[in-house]
């Protein structure tokens, strides 16, 4: 796994050349994205679009772009940059409508949360003088749409890059640049490592979360205290979204439930047979995987203390 240097929320780095960046989907992240740059980019034009009517209505209302374009390849024409921000499974179709509107040198990524499909689409429907990247920023909410977008939403947040030996170096670098100044830590993997990693990370405690509130009737729930609540979190995104990530990253994703249920296979022998060592040495070894990970964090200023 390779580690971009950059220095979290330096301002001296400056993307080259970069005049404007357009966004294509204008929900939270798409709105954060547009929001974010004209907060940390002085002079740069940020253009964004979305395909319904009533997003870009209220994308002008609320000011999250320079201009809210109505036409989809317009939108992209002069764009040093393209980021999509729609869901995973558009990308191959966005990719094919914009392709021919592209500007020769142009950099295109995306912030899905599966990246394997979104190379092998690229590659097939991109023209040869674009660079894809792909992007993947850790941040969000349960929240959706555009009214919820913020300028702060990178802040300290890890923005993973994804390339391949066919990704063009300096595109990288730059679009590396261009999320450190948004407020990212920036790290980079293979499509392949990241959709096996965060099938195990984010994809995982999705499922859990909603299996977790499936599993309880209405009724019981009504008595769910903190830790419940907290546990169970993740279980409010949109489905539709989450549908996409798991259709798109499904091998990873089902080798991932087969260990949890193996895990809690683990845990129920144990109950089952009273074995009360064996139930706190499982917790046990829960409770100090999870304080490492809080160290960890905690030194990288991935969180604080």
């Amino acid at each position: 796994m390779r580690f971009y240097s950059f220095t979290l929320f330096s301002k001296v780095f400056v993307v080259q050349d970069l005049r404007q960046v357009s966004v294509v989907g204008l929900g939270l992240l798409g709105g954060s994205i547009a929001l974010s740059v004209l907060r940390s980019f002085t002079g740069v034009k940020v253009v964004g679009y979305s395909h319904r009517g009533v997003t870009r209505r209220k994308a002008r209302e609320l000011g999250v772009a320079t201009e809210v374009a109505d036409d989809l390849g317009g939108s992209v024409s002069e764009a040093d940059l393209v980021i999509l921000a729609t869901p995973i499974r558009t990308f191959e179709g966005v990719f094919e409508r914009i392709a021919g509107a592209l500007r020769d040198g142009c950099i295109v990524t995306d912030v899905g949360s599966t990246k394997v499909l979104a190379h092998r689409w690229a590659a097939a429907k991109l023209p040869k003088s674009v660079r894809y990247v792909g992007s993947h920023p850790i941040a969000g909410s349960e929240q959706r749409g555009v009214e919820y977008a913020r300028d702060d939403l990178f802040e300290r947040a890890m923005c993973i890059l994804t390339a391949t030996k066919r990704t063009d170096a300096g595109a990288a670098r730059r679009l590396g640049e261009f999320w450190s100044q948004l407020g990212c830590f920036v790290k980079s993997m293979t499509p392949r490592e990241h959709d096996r990693v965060f099938a195990n990370v984010s994809h995982l405690p999705h499922i859990t979360a909603a299996a977790l509130i499936n599993a309880n009737d209405g009724d019981d729930l009504k008595f769910a205290g903190k830790g419940f609540i907290d546990t169970s979190r993740v279980a409010s995104g949109p489905a539709n979204i989450w549908a996409d990530v798991l259709m798109t990253n499904s091998e990873n994703a089902v080798r991932g439930i087969d260990r949890i249920m193996s895990e809690l296979s683990k845990i129920r022998r144990a109950i089952e047979s009273k074995n009360g060592r064996q139930i706190e040495g499982l917790l046990e070894k829960a409770r100090d995987k999870r304080r490492r990970l809080i160290d960890y964090k905690i030194e990288k200023r991935e969180l604080i203390q």
